[in-house]
């Protein structure tokens, strides 16, 4: 099935071009593909390579996490083509929690799922620093060291990268000395792998880790990353000097390393942000557009100010000797920016539609905004959303998953006894047996996933019927199967997902769609539905009303588009900006304890409002008018 991704607009041209210069800006060397198949597939073709062309025991080292599983997958699918065995491999993983927690919590449990089970690898074979109870320290200690003797000298270790530049809890400030120990765990690593477990006290606070000497003893290293949220820390890692706050960047000092990375995760690397001081590159209009916003900022300046000097001395003569003069491209990208400014995102009737991002007919527009949870609408899009409703176009939005795990248990007793205090009924007690009956690592009995599914079902009514919308006819909540195994790991999504869509979209045969446009960790709910919902186009591209469909492509609460890539922009009043507040704040069980909120602590409100005021300002200092707040969106097709 087709994996989300935007399409390429110029950029680098990378034919020919001398590898030297392509990762001039790389201190660690990247490898960037279209997906995560694709890096991983390449990567398992190196691998087994290297394993068929071993003379002896060939050693390598993997890590944990959900980075490899792709990986993991690849290596299993050649063993099962006969094309790589393992009996002369020895697997070295690179951490565990510490005691070792039971087998569906481990840190190893993917390896041991899509790896281990699958192929001919020997038990002796496999080293796992686990130890299944508390020692006393000298025991620990020479379990570590003989773990540690084992590993020194990899032939190959892959590794994953953590979202702070933590590489198998090595946490920042970990010692380019280290070797494998037992670290104890803060509060941020915890509180990421508290997801894994009933609750943050639940959640081991040691571990065993291999040290990052160990780890610079291999004899050649790769670093994967996959997905946007990964994109920050990746460029600090690849390009940024060594620093301890970042320990994955001690790795710069091995002479045989490299990245690993697909699109999204490689994003922010120079020879994507600003890949004219790398080489000769391919300008389409997005892509001028997309230089001219990075020299503004470089700068400081609005469009309409910037100078021949400005393009010279940032690294942009290519672009004056192809497209010049200089005040012209101001003049062309200036105008460019206006015209996705819009206040009518279903396109305004009667009007010159001409330089419009939306076109003026049909009015009104059948219109379907896809949400991945029951409040994603409203954070990512309530502005755009309410205007739509009022402004006369038939909105319709659909709830991709239940959202029912993202819910608080004292939220559902706080709803029962409110039942129960008007008179509906008493199941309080009943309830808080079910809550009791909980087992830490397991599913959530399926009885209270209802419970909190039917809360989120009816604040998102709240929220729609908040600015008009007929919560009965135009809400659509589909409950995609892939979501519903009652915990935090999800399914694969199949054809049945895909079936739910269908029949929706058939129904409403919409003229616009409005998606998830998130390219975070490809495991993430809002990047399955994304996916889910481009198949099912796919699967209905003969349709005579998809040819006049256009989709539409949102951001989450945590980022948003650069401007260069752009389509639309929906200016926000500051009274449009408290409707959609409130249309926020009725989601009552997102508020103040959401089990899961990252490292974010602000509420969801907070977050929207900051990411689009900050929007508006942007587009302020490029020479825009000021506006209170604006939502923007990219174009697929």
């Amino acid at each position: 099935m087709k994996k989300f991704s935007l399409p390429k607009d110029g950029g680098l041209i990378e034919a020919g071009l001398p590898n030297g210069i392509k990762h001039s800006y790389e201190r660690i060397p990247a490898h960037i593909f279209e997906d995560e198949d694709a890096a991983s597939e390449r990567l398992a073709e190196k691998i087994v390579e290297a394993i068929n062309g071993s003379n002896g025991i060939y050693r390598l080292g993997l890590t944990t996490g959900s980075s490899p599983i792709f990986l993991y997958k690849a290596l299993a699918k050649y063993y099962a083509e006969g094309k790589v065995s393992f009996a002369n491999v020895e697997i070295f993983s690179i951490d565990e929690y510490y005691p070792a927690p039971a087998d569906n919590q481990s840190r190893n449990r993917r390896l041991y799922e899509e790896l281990i089970s699958k192929i001919d690898v020997k038990p002796e074979n496999v080293h796992i620093p686990k130890l299944p109870e508390i020692l006393d320290s000298e025991a620990v200690t020479a379990f570590c060291a003989d773990f540690d003797a084992k590993a020194t000298g990899l032939d190959l270790l892959v590794m994953g990268i953590g979202e702070k530049g933590q590489v198998g809890f090595n946490e920042a400030g970990a010692s380019d000395k280290s070797r494998t120990r037992t670290v104890l765990l803060p509060y941020g690593s915890r509180k990421r792998q508290a997801k894994n477990f009933a609750n943050l006290n639940e959640t081991p606070d040691k571990a065993i880790a291999m040290g990052i000497s160990t780890m610079l003893s291999a004899k050649k290293i790769h670093l994967i990353a996959w997905g946007e949220d990964k994109a920050q820390i990746v460029k600090k890692i690849a390009e940024d000097p060594v620093n301890p706050v970042c320990p994955a960047s001690f790795l710069q000092r091995h002479e045989n390393i490299s990245f690993y990375l697909e699109e999204n995760s490689a994003s922010l690397l120079t020879r994507n942000t600003a890949p004219w001081l790398v080489g000769p590159c391919e300008w389409t209009p997005k892509f001028i557009r997309k230089a001219v916003v990075w020299l503004c900022e470089q700068v400081h300046k609005p469009i309409l100010k910037l100078t021949q000097g400005d393009y010279l001395a940032h690294g942009l003569g290519e672009l004056l000797e192809q497209y010049g003069p200089y005040d012209q491209i101001n003049i062309k990208v200036f105008n460019d920016f206006q015209h996705t400014i819009s206040g009518w995102p279903g396109g305004k009737p009667n009007a010159d539609d001409s330089t419009r991002p939306v076109p003026s007919t049909p009015f009104p527009k059948r219109v379907v905004i896809f949400s991945p949870h029951p409040d994603d609408d409203v954070i990512s899009m309530g502005g755009t959303f309410i205007r739509l409703a009022e402004q006369g176009h038939d909105v319709h939005v659909a709830y991709e998953t239940s959202g029912n795990v993202a819910v608080h248990d004292d939220v559902v007793l706080q709803h029962m006894d409110a039942a129960r205090e008007l008179g509906f009924g008493d199941r309080f007690n009943e309830v808080k047996e079910i809550i009791a009956s909980k087992k830490p690592g397991q599913p959530e009995p399926r009885a209270l996933l209802n419970l909190k599914g039917a809360i989120r079902r009816a604040e998102a009514k709240s929220a729609v019927r908040s600015f008009g919308l007929n919560d009965e006819t135009n809400t659509h909540f589909l409950n995609l199967p892939f979501y519903e195994t009652g915990g935090i790991k999800k399914g694969e999504r199949t054809q049945a997902d895909i079936d739910i869509i269908v029949e929706l979209l058939q129904k409403v045969q919409p003229h616009q769609i409005y998606l998830a446009g998130d390219l975070a960790d490809p495991h993430g709910t809002h990047r399955v539905c994304t996916e889910a919902v481009l198949e099912a186009l796919n699967q209905l591209q003969d349709e005579a009303w998809l040819k006049e469909c256009h989709v539409w492509l949102y951001r989450g609460a945590w980022m948003e588009w650069e401007l260069g890539k752009v389509d639309m922009a929906v200016p926000l009043s500051p009274d449009e900006v408290i409707k959609k507040r409130h249309a926020i704040y009725r989601h009552l069980s997102q508020k103040d304890i959401v089990p899961f909120p990252g490292e974010d602590p602000r509420e969801f409100w907070q977050r929207a409002e900051e990411r689009t005021q900050n929007t508006a300002r942007l587009y302020n200092e490029l020479g825009m008018a000021e506006y209170q707040a604006i939502e923007v969106f990219v174009k697929l097709f």
